[in-house]
């Protein structure tokens, strides 16, 4: 039987308990989450009768943190930790089994656990909230960048084209002039191959614009890509690299210019290759749901880098080495998914490697 001087040092400690978890939360910083809910468990084993002997444990679906070891061997209280209504984790405050039983703890220590847990539920959703702030204001920075990108590039590529039109076509006139000079001829071919390089880049530049003509019409996309696979079957071969079409169903239709299409493939498939270790598969996976479908692209090659991550859409940006690479490729792909209203993201694969997610609506 507790005398009325034990019952008020109980609540005075719930009470110090519940003040001390609230300034935490108050004062918490979202990028130490796990040293401030540390701290809360040891608030709560402060709170409670037998205090030396209590063990306090918190887990989540991200999470393991507890005061000392030893849960399994011991009789405990446990409330479920919620977050926007959903079950996210448990706390557990437990007693040694051999000491102690369900008996010795306080009704009162029950409501208190039910209180930190609410409010530990709490912080959890004001922690999700910011992150999502942060991740749709990074989109729609992306967004503006590449906007602004777009207007400068289509710019660009219309002033280049009537130029290197003129360089080839003047290469190809001079080159049937000077027939037999073996020299010329050579440094022609170089000129042309340039050119041809370059005009290749401003096509990229265009369809990186959306200034490229669009046929958009309903097809059966399953076909298209597994064309598209086929067509670099050699490629495949030559890395020793194995690549598997996985779909839900054989037959996906939907509203899309075929021929970009076949390069958003090209493209992804091209770059899954060049990261890609020998003897690894690239997956590509096609999905039907009900309003939109989604395309993934997944291999097993060395992943993108964090730092670099916010920057793989952007054009001319490359992490291959000079000469391997224009930094295009991922942007002509943006590019293209966003005039069709999709998205398009990339998420680490496991164990390694990238999953590109496209989605399309229906």
């Amino acid at each position: 039987m507790h005398t009325a001087e034990e019952k008020l040092r109980e609540r005075i400690k719930e009470l110090t308990c519940l003040y001390e978890v609230t300034s935490l939360i108050v004062n918490c910083d979202y990028d130490q989450i796990e040293e401030v809910l540390r701290a809360i468990l040891f608030c709560l084993q402060r709170a409670f009768q037998f205090d030396e002997d209590t063990c306090v444990e918190l887990r989540t679906s991200t999470m393991n943190i507890a005061t000392s070891e030893g849960m399994d061997q011991c009789v405990y209280l446990e409330s479920t930790i919620r977050v926007f209504n959903e079950e996210e984790g448990a706390i557990k405050v437990g007693y040694p089994s051999n000491k102690y039983s369900l008996a010795d703890f306080l009704v009162e220590e029950q409501r208190l656990l039910d209180n930190v847990c609410m409010e530990v539920g709490n912080l959890l959703e004001r922690k999700e909230i910011k992150e999502n702030q942060a991740g749709i204001r990074r989109q729609v920075e992306q967004a503006d960048r590449l906007r602004i990108l777009g207007e400068i590039t289509a710019g660009i590529a219309h002033e280049l084209n009537t130029p290197l039109a003129n360089i080839l076509g003047f290469a190809e006139l001079l080159k049937e002039r000077i027939e037999g000079d073996v020299h010329a001829e050579k440094d022609l071919d170089k000129i042309i191959s340039n050119a041809i390089f370059s005009r290749e880049v401003v096509k990229k530049l265009m369809f990186f614009a959306c200034e490229m003509p669009q046929e958009r019409t309903s097809l059966n996309i399953v076909p298209i890509i597994k064309d598209a696979i086929d067509l670099l079957r050699t490629t495949l071969n030559r890395s020793e690299i194995g690549c598997d079409l996985v779909v839900s169903k054989e037959r996906i239709v939907l509203k899309i210019d075929k021929i970009q299409l076949t390069q958003v493939i090209f493209n992804l498939i091209m770059n899954a290759i060049y990261f890609s270790p020998p003897n690894s598969t690239i997956v590509v996976e096609v999905l039907e749901e009900r309003k939109k479908v989604v395309l993934k692209i997944s291999d097993e090659g060395i992943g993108i880098p964090e730092e670099k991550a916010d920057n793989v859409f952007d054009p001319f940006f490359t992490s291959k080495p000079v000469g391997e690479g224009s930094g295009l490729g991922l942007s002509v792909v943006h590019g293209i998914v966003k005039s069709h209203q999709g998205t398009i993201d990339h998420a680490p694969n496991r164990p390694k490697g990238t999953i590109f997610t496209i989605e399309f609506p229906k």
